[in-house]
Formats: C-alpha cells, sequence, structure tokens
C-alpha cells in the first residue's frame, strides 16, 4: 500500500514535467509564426509613421496603423517580396493635407499614389527624386497646383506619370521627353498653357508597349511637333493648331487619335489614314478638302467623327462599315459634304 502510493507520488512530478514541456513545445511554432509574420522592415515602419505623422489628418484614416504590428497590412500600404515597401496608395482623403517629404525616404517604392482626394494641396515635393525604383507616380483628381516641376526627368525608372485633373498651371517641362522608360504619360484636365514641347517627338511605342500621351482639356496652343508619333493620343479641348496630318500617316502608328474642339487646320484629301486606326474624332476643328477613299479599306476602324468643319465632297461609303460605325453625326455640319450617311445628295 505505501509502495503504491510513494509509486503513484513519485510519477507525478514525472507527469507534470512532461506536460510543461508538451505545452512549451506547442507553443513554439505559434511563436515562430507570430515573429515571422511580423514581415515589415524597421526602417520603412519609420518612415512610415513619419509620414503619418506629417500628414495631419484623421486617425479614421489610419486605423490600421498600430507601431506593433505589421506594416506590410496596414491601409494604403503594400510590400514585395522582399519585405519592403514598394507601394503607397492613397486614395478618398477627404481633409486638408500636402505630400509629405518623407515619401522619398522609402527606397524600395515603385507606385506612388495619390487619388481622388481633392483637398490634397500644394505641389510635388523634391524629394521624390530620392526614389530610384520609382515607376508609377499618380496624382489624380486633388488640388495639387503650381507648375510641373522639371526634376521630374530626374526618375529614370518612371513609366507611368499620370497627373490628370488637377490645378497644375505653366508650361510643360520639354524634359520629360527624357525619360526613355515611359510609356504612358496623362496630364489631361489642367490648366498648361504653352506649346507642346518639341521634344515630344521622341515619343514612341516600344517593342512591348503602345505609348499613350493625354494633354486634353487644358490651354495648350501652337503646333504639335511634326515628328510625334504614338499609338493613343488625346489633344482635345485645347487651342492647338496648323497641321495635324503627320498623325494620320499610312504607317503610323496611330490607333486612337482625338484631336476634336482645336483649331487645326489642313487639307485632309492627301492624307492616308493609319492601317490600323480604330477611332478617330477630328471634330470641331477647321479641316478642309475631301474624306480619302481609303477610308472605307480601314478594317480595324470603330469610330470616326469629322463633325464641325469645312469638308466637301462625297462621303466614301461602303455598305455596312459605314451603317454600323457612322451616323450623320458623325458628318454634319461641315461646308459641303454630300451622300450617305447624310440626307442631302450629292449633284
Amino acid at each position: 500500500m505505501d509502495t503504491l502510493r510513494n509509486g503513484r507520488s513519485a510519477s507525478f512530478p514525472l507527469l507534470s514535467v512532461l506536460l510543461l514541456f508538451f505545452l512549451i513545445s506547442s507553443s513554439l511554432p505559434s511563436l515562430t509564426l507570430s515573429a515571422s509574420s511580423l514581415r515589415c522592415h524597421a526602417a520603412d515602419k519609420r518612415v512610415l509613421w513619419k509620414i503619418k505623422k506629417s500628414l495631419k489628418i484623421s486617425d479614421y484614416y489610419f486605423d490600421s496603423w498600430n507601431p506593433s504590428t505589421d506594416c506590410c497590412n496596414w491601409n494604403y500600404v503594400v510590400c514585395d517580396l522582399s519585405d519592403r515597401v514598394s507601394q503607397l496608395l492613397f486614395y478618398n482623403i477627404y481633409t486638408p493635407f500636402q505630400i509629405p517629404e518623407a515619401v522619398g525616404d522609402l527606397p524600395y517604392l515603385k507606385t506612388l499614389e495619390f487619388r481622388d482626394s481633392t483637398n490634397l494641396t500644394g505641389s510635388i515635393p523634391y524629394s521624390i527624386t530620392k526614389l530610384p525604383s520609382l515607376e508609377t507616380l499618380s496624382i489624380w483628381n486633388t488640388s495639387l497646383s503650381g507648375p510641373i516641376p522639371e526634376f521630374l526627368s530626374k526618375l529614370k525608372n518612371l513609366r507611368y506619370l499620370y497627373l490628370g485633373y488637377n490645378q497644375l498651371s505653366g508650361p510643360i517641362p520639354a524634359s520629360l521627353a527624357n525619360l526613355n522608360k515611359l510609356q504612358n504619360l496623362d496630364l489631361q484636365s489642367n490648366k498648361l498653357t504653352g506649346s507642346i514641347p518639341n521634344s515630344f517627338g521622341r515619343f514612341k511605342d516600344g517593342v512591348l508597349a503602345i505609348f499613350s500621351l493625354s494633354l486634353s482639356h487644358n490651354q495648350l496652343s501652337g503646333a504639335i511637333p511634326k515628328s510625334i508619333d504614338v499609338s493613343n493620343i488625346d489633344l482635345s479641348h485645347n487651342r492647338l493648331s496648323g497641321d495635324a496630318s503627320m498623325l494620320l500617316r499610312e504607317n503610323g502608328a496611330g490607333t486612337w487619335i482625338d484631336l476634336s474642339y482645336n483649331q487645326f487646320d489642313f487639307d485632309l484629301t492627301k492624307v492616308r489614314f493609319p492601317k490600323g486606326l480604330m477611332t478617330l474624332d477630328l471634330s470641331h476643328n477647321k479641316i478642309h478638302g475631301n474624306i480619302p477613299k481609303q477610308v472605307i479599306e480601314l478594317m480595324n476602324l470603330q469610330r470616326m467623327d469629322l463633325s464641325y468643319n469645312q469638308l466637301c465632297g462625297e462621303i466614301p461609303f461602303a455598305g455596312n462599315v459605314q451603317k454600323n460605325l457612322m451616323s450623320a453625326k458623325a458628318f454634319a455640319h461641315n461646308r459641303c459634304l454630300c451622300g450617305p450617311p447624310l440626307p442631302n445628295k450629292c449633284k
């Protein structure tokens, strides 16, 4: 009896030790997981916290920004596979703020975006020139003002520059053409003045990517560069004038061309449209001459608007091509166009 009692009492400490060992060992994976889940680089976290403080806006927008948590899981933040902050995507912030200088202290940043935040004021800070990896800069639909900075040309890896729907003013820097990797330049809906820089004639489609240029809804004037030749171009709603036929070369890159609401004045008669043309809007200009018959050969054409010009002659018509794609409105208000789809017959 005493032996049994002593044996049981001796086993209790052993069981306790085994149980304690089991509890400790079973908790190790979760401890390891917890440590590994904090992926955010310490230096990046410090910069993000500095950005938050400099913004001086409501904590409502930063409810997930907690110093004890992984910054790769914070709102507006995206990390790459090496756990460095690669994207900052601020949007729909309705309290007043400016772009913090500290954004330039994130060396692995590839995308910087501020959009749909009309209380964002001020200008683009020079500190972004410290971002050697930046590929996308998007400041869209804000109250950003002042001139477009010349120093943007220092961002040699920039591929996409979106500065539309802001309050930017002054001339377009010619130095933007030095961005050799640029594929999309969108400056629409600002207050930009002056002419389109001749250096923009260097913009071309790449081997694997088309080039898109949008300068619409500004106050640009003068002629356009003679050597310009890109796939997508929107120069509408400006005060541009002179010849634009260089954009309508048969072997040109143009697929989507909008030159509407300008003062372009050239003879359309001898133009040979780009073979890959899909959309062409030349409406509300001073273009004269006849519509080339070659238009009926454009198999990819989806939309054409030549209204409000000074065109004359018979409209080239090829059955279903024009019936399906063009209405009378597309040819209305010209000097003396005739034939279908217009109601007036040619004499």
